[in-house]
């Protein structure tokens, strides 16, 4: 079977890239034959919050990556389906995420031969920042597929509230080229942490609906405090960073708290969390987060808020916290993970959990959907 997936991929840099890679290679380890198409161009750069959209680094071994995008020019939009076509796949996976891409990847769609089945990976149906004409743009694109995939039972739910086509929920597969976890004293060495402090972590790109002015509020808890626990907030800021280092300067959390406002090659991501005690995602909103899937495959207990799809895959007491958003809430699980030694348990758990993620699944699942 002759796959391609449509959205970013090297040199676009991200968490996105990061899976459609991992989607690109499961395809291809199942005896498929997998492609991506990718950006030129993704964003235009006044409207890019961040440093640079582009990776740093050699491109991804095995990998073949058409790099045709452009996401503002309706002419190449047309040319990309062409090439496409070209291609004569059987089936295309695009990935909708934001609003913003669905003109482009509807009239890409809408130029596909007609033989070519059309899936979609729906990581947000609704944004989580949202804007004016953002239903009328994804329907545009959304109403163009013969199928649709998702990694959150929430969002399956939205999907079937609007849309009659078939709706897969698939459980969201864990990255297979993070690397290994590493010795906890290797992994403070090469980020220059001390060993001795217990670690929290909020690791990614820091956006309002992501939570991190709850976690700092609850990290002031004075019970943490006398437990000596140290957050690290790791990842480059797409919201000004002087509204959250005002909450430390406020709270006297300088001592406490260790900013490091800038993205993370794939290449250290197992540093971060191989020293990590506990994994935090506080967040306002969410549908689902690759962060847990991060999170299990270097065996992390982990702390969510319950919204949106979170709790789906954090089985409370078992792998971490579920709680509500809440810094009292918050602050009481961090508690209870440090002083009552939870790491332990919750990472054996983590082990056992973390077999449902495979790709082969995914793999299983898209396969059986295009039979039908």
């Amino acid at each position: 079977m002759r796959v391609v997936i449509v959205g970013p991929g090297y040199p676009i840099r991200g968490g996105l890239s990061v899976i459609n890679e991992a989607m690109c290679r499961a395809f291809n380890k199942e005896g498929h034959e997998a492609s991506i198409v990718t950006y030129k161009m993704q964003y235009p750069s006044f409207l890019f919050p961040g440093k640079t959209q582009i990776a740093d680094g050699p491109p991804p071994e095995g990998l073949d990556i058409h790099v045709w995008m452009n996401s503002v020019n309706p002419m190449n939009w047309v040319s990309v389906a062409k090439k496409i076509n070209k291609l004569a796949p059987d089936i295309i996976i695009f990935r909708q995420w934001i609003p913003f891409m669905a003109p482009s990847f509807g009239t890409i769609s809408r130029f596909l031969h007609k033989r070519i089945k059309v899936f979609t990976v729906v990581d947000n149906l609704y944004p989580h920042e949202k804007r004016p004409f953002d239903r009328l743009l994804t329907n545009y694109f959304l109403k163009t597929c013969d199928g649709f995939l998702t990694f959150s039972k929430t969002v399956k739910k939205q999907l079937e509230e609007v849309y009659t086509k078939e709706v897969v929920f698939t459980p969201h597969p864990m990255d297979d080229n993070l690397g290994e976890v590493v010795p906890r004293d290797e992994a403070c060495n090469y980020l220059k942490l001390d060993p001795e402090k217990k670690y929290l972590l909020f690791f990614g790109l820091v956006r309002k609906y992501k939570g991190l002015d709850l976690l700092l509020k609850s990290v002031a808890h004075p019970d943490i405090r006398k437990l000596g626990i140290h957050l690290l907030v790791v990842g480059e800021f797409y919201d000004d960073p002087e509204e959250y280092l005002q909450i430390i300067r406020e709270n006297g959390l300088e001592d406490m708290v260790t900013v490091i406002n800038e993205f993370v090659p794939v290449e250290d991501i197992k540093y971060y969390f191989s020293l990590a005690d506990l994994v935090t995602q506080t967040y306002h909103t969410a549908t689902q987060s690759g962060i847990t899937q991060i999170a299990y495959n270097f065996n992390c207990p982990m702390l969510v808020t319950n919204v949106g799809g979170l709790s789906e895959y954090v089985p409370a007491g078992k792998v971490g916290y579920v709680v509500e958003k809440d810094t009292g809430e918050i602050s009481g699980a961090i508690v209870d993970f440090f002083k009552n030694n939870r790491k332990e348990t919750f990472m054996a758990n983590v082990k056992e959990e973390k077999k449902k993620y495979s790709w082969d699944i995914f793999v299983k699942r898209v396969m059986e959907m295009y039979e039908r």
